[in-house]
């Protein structure tokens, strides 16, 4: 079942740049074609790879929209479209820039089913920070009790869903942060503990905070400005993951670097390489709407922007102003 040409309100870039470079403009939304569904957002997500696309540091064809989390309501399908059906509450992380709308069109397969007592707001804010969590815990490395591990940004949204998935597992996680505030957040959310980068070194803190041992995991998603010390916080044979960019990307390095550390492991994520079939999405989803659904893990919306002062949105989280989640409401 499809529908009529539709017009709704969306954001467009025509180039790469700052804020400013964000149009907040109509646009044509043709009906659902074979295999997708048209989904009315009641909330998107607010992520920091969409600044990455913005800048040009990830690369895509221009024009272009931005936005890969959303969550609302299935209200057309196109033929041969079985995951979903017209009036389903749905969400969804998907590779395919264009959540920065009022309703789009997007392939059937990446959107997910809510369950009831998960709201639009919680699951706009949760679906791709939530399974990224989810495969780093349980897919990059496989956690188990006892482990100790080092979580960067631990108070941003990514860090407060770690914070609490890691004390459910058993992990002691230790969380760097910026600001005082941002380490009280972090420790209420079940960090074991936390270093202000900003007035402590945290390689120093590490190697203290463990007796000496280093880490058996670094998750890193700051980049250029903490990972040759991440690569210091790890014992050897441990496991450096470096899954973002917020301060730029990593410089070249050789790999000699690895060997001289005690023989570490390096990898660079991606969660649509985790994702990249049905039937793991499906066990992924399931995996964090259960933490959720019972309480482990609670997801907290922080800041709430709205479509037309998206350039807001993104000058608080390169400031690094936010907290938490945030999302867009349409």
């Amino acid at each position: 079942m499809s529908s009529a040409t539709i017009t709704t309100k969306a954001i467009r870039i025509q180039r790469v740049g700052g804020p400013e470079v964000m149009e907040y403009v109509d646009v044509e939304l043709p009906p659902p074609g074979p295999g997708e569904a048209r989904v009315r957002h009641e909330a998107i997500g607010l992520n920091f790879i969409d600044v990455y696309f913005r800048t040009g540091l990830y690369p895509q064809p221009l024009p272009s929209g931005l936005g890969v989390e959303g969550a609302g309501i299935v209200e057309a399908v196109g033929e041969g479209v079985t995951e979903v059906k017209v009036g389903d509450r749905v969400a969804y992380a998907a590779r395919i820039n264009g959540a920065y709308a009022q309703q789009r069109n997007l392939p059937a397969a990446l959107l997910l089913v809510l369950p009831e007592r998960i709201g639009f707001d919680t699951a706009a804010a949760m679906m791709l920070q939530g399974l990224t969590v989810q495969y780093l815990f349980h897919r990059t490395v496989a956690l188990k009790a006892g482990d100790t591990v080092l979580f960067h940004a631990a108070a941003g949204g990514v860090g407060l869903i770690a914070c609490q998935w890691a004390k459910v597992l058993g992990v002691s996680l230790i969380g760097t942060a910026g600001s005082d505030e941002k380490v009280a957040l972090a420790k209420a959310h079940g960090a074991t503990h936390v270093i202000n980068y900003n007035t402590e070194n945290f390689v120093e803190r590490v190697r203290e905070i463990t007796g000496g041992k280093g880490v058996s995991v670094v998750y890193d998603s700051i980049g250029k400005d903490t990972f040759i010390g991440s690569l210091d916080c790890l014992a050897p044979l441990g496991m450096m993951v470096s899954f973002g960019n917020a301060s730029g990307p990593v410089p070249p390095f050789a790999l000699t670097e690895l060997a001289s550390r005690g023989s570490l492991f390096i990898t660079r994520p991606a969660l649509f390489s985790y994702a990249s079939n049905r039937n793991n999405l499906e066990e992924m989803a399931n995996s964090l709407f259960g933490v959720v659904n019972s309480g482990e893990v609670k997801i907290e919306v922080k800041q709430r922007y709205s479509l037309a002062n998206i350039a807001q949105a993104h000058t608080d989280l390169e400031a690094r102003k936010t907290t938490g989640s945030s999302i867009i409401l349409p």
